[in-house]
């Protein structure tokens, strides 16, 4: 074996739990100190670019001349190419080390960055967004050691909370800054904020590097064709996911052959690892019992989420409510999101790890509750309450969810790849299928509410009658022909009935994820008193150091 794959000679307290990990040496408090300020400035970087895009897309659109349908393409570039990095990130941090890590995706980072600066058309721009992609993957993980190296062994965990959770504070802090950025230079102001974050993170890893870990050769001729198969049909997936209710499901025929064409990819993929020697994912780990219920259980949480994003700002988007009138409720959200990181990481514990997921269902349920009973006339107080709810649970299920994951890697360190590559998928499919399901949702229903509302409304109606007479009164400033002012009456008569429609399947969407997320709770519950009737204990996890994972959420969104 070529020397530099030789192990070092670790100290008892220093040694990495898993290949690719930094070792962890005794630290001054200003330098743990200093180690914090890094992780969070790198975590918040890599979430920035992707949630600054998100929370602009009709400004975007407007910018780049672009439809609904080819705008849609920039938050679903980032995902199709984020949501695969795993497959290799991991990899290259067990084969070529921490500090190349660190420079080559930072590096590349500030690149893509500067090139949006240049970006004049969709076709660039969607380029550039799925080069961040693979770039956001590599710094979720980057930011999370460097919050590992901020604490003392004792409180480890505390670390992964803090340094998993802090990702999330992205899309917030976003949708709160954006409008000021963009009076700064239109929409090269996000990115000009975009490149300035990428430069601070790089110059502050360059200044305070990671300590070093253990190397070995770790990639195989055959995991390069896993990954050509599984990323290409992951990114057909959420291409579908992403298009699908703008374009609808049975109206574009490239749905169907993006769908049909990820099926076949993947389950190609999986033959592949099943049937190799030293696969790159360990299949039958994947498919055990434990794990389908884990990503089962993130999957639904994640569509939860989706309230917020689908759900809650959509409907006061719909309300005509802009970025300005909604910015104390953006506020609110980051709050939420804090106040749940916070406490998350002061109660978590290895015995009680079920809890922390129960009780953020809970709260999320009783937040989606409040907002079903919403009408035309509710603004952004009047969901003030819910939205923090549903911002905290957000951030105070994610620690305890992959520590409850990642116990079953601490035994076998071969199912790293695996791990990382499924929390991975379930963040980011959860949100994509999330937003899909639910707009579909909204979407339908607001068809069923429309029908319902205009078989009765008709002129032979007296309280019709009186509405349109008052209605077409409002005009006679404005208008001198009769015949002209009843027909803009009858224009804004059916202007209020689709916005009552709407705010029905809104009420009807929050409803459902209410449902989704009671039965969750209901679900894990009944599984964690099933192993306390059993007497099988919830495997304790006390890790040496945790597992950083490299998935970005949504907002997915991460998102």
């Amino acid at each position: 074996m070529n020397d530099k794959y030789q192990p070092h000679d670790w100290a008892p307290h220093e040694r990495p739990s898993l290949p690719g990990s930094p070792s962890t040496p005794l630290h001054s408090t200003p330098k743990r100190l200093a180690y914090a300020i890094v992780g969070i400035i790198v975590a918040l970087t890599g979430g920035l670019g992707n949630a600054l895009v998100v929370a602009n897309l009709q400004y975007l659109q407007g910018s780049l001349g672009a439809t609904q349908a080819e705008i849609a393409w920039l938050p679903a570039a980032y995902v199709m190419t984020n949501v695969s990095m795993n497959l290799l990130l991991v990899k290259f941090r067990q084969q070529f080390g921490l500090r190349a890590f660190t420079e080559v995706f930072l590096v590349l980072y500030a690149l893509v960055t500067f090139a949006h600066l240049f970006v004049n058309d969709i076709e660039s721009a969607v380029a550039v967004r799925a080069a961040h992609g693979m770039v956001g993957a590599a710094l979720g993980s980057l930011g999370l050691y460097y919050m590992i190296q901020a604490f003392p062994q004792k409180w480890r965990m505390k670390a992964l909370v803090l340094g998993l959770g802090t990702a999330q504070l992205a899309t917030p802090l976003a949708r709160l800054v954006s409008e000021d950025l963009l009076q700064i230079a239109e929409w090269r102001g996000l990115y000009l904020f975009e490149l300035g974050m990428c430069l601070l993170a790089l110059g502050c890893v360059l200044i305070l590097k990671l300590p070093p870990g253990d190397r070995f050769k770790a990639f195989e001729k055959l995991d390069f064709l896993t990954f050509a198969l599984l990323a290409s049909g992951f990114a057909a997936l959420c291409a579908v996911l992403s298009l699908g209710r703008i374009e609808w499901w049975l109206e574009a025929p490239w749905i169907g052959i993006a769908l049909a064409s990820s099926i076949a990819l993947i389950l190609a993929g999986l033959c592949i690892e099943h049937n190799r020697t030293s696969p790159l994912l360990i299949t039958r780990w994947l498919g055990s019992g434990r794990m389908i219920r884990f990503a089962l259980g993130v999957l639904l949480t994640r569509v939860v989420l989706s309230e917020q994003s689908t759900g809650a700002v959509g409907f006061l988007q719909g309300m005509n409510q802009g970025t300005q009138q909604l910015h104390t409720l953006y506020f609110v959200m980051l709050l939420g999101s804090v106040a749940g990181l916070a406490i998350s990481a002061m109660t978590i514990n290895p015995q009680h790890l079920l809890k922390p997921l129960i009780i953020s269902l809970a709260l999320m349920a009783v937040g989606s509750i409040m907002d079903s009973f919403s009408t035309s006339l509710t603004r952004e107080p009047q969901m003030y309450l819910s939205q923090f709810l549903l911002a905290f649970g957000g951030t105070f299920f994610l620690g305890p969810t992959l520590v409850l994951g990642v116990s079953g890697v601490i035994g076998n360190p071969r199912n790293l790849v695996s791990f990382s590559v499924m929390f991975g998928i379930c963040q980011n499919i959860g949100s994509l299928l999330g937003s899909a399901l639910l707009g579909t949702f909204q979407v339908w229903r607001e068809k069923f509410h429309s029908a319902h509302l205009v078989e009765h409304v008709t002129l032979f109606d007296p309280q019709v009658q009186a509405r349109l007479q008052s209605t077409s009164a409002a005009y006679i400033s404005a208008i001198a022909d009769p015949t002209a002012r009843t027909s803009q009456g009858i224009r804004a008569l059916a202007t209020a009935a689709t916005r009552e429609a709407n705010t029905l399947a809104y009420n009807d969407v929050f409803m459902v994820i209410a449902l989704i997320a009671i039965l969750t709770a209901v679900w894990i519950a009944g599984r964690a008193t099933w192993q306390w009737i059993t007497t099988e204990p919830v495997a304790p996890f006390t890790p040496n150091q945790p597992i950083a994972n490299s998935a970005q959420p949504s907002g997915a969104q991460p998102t």
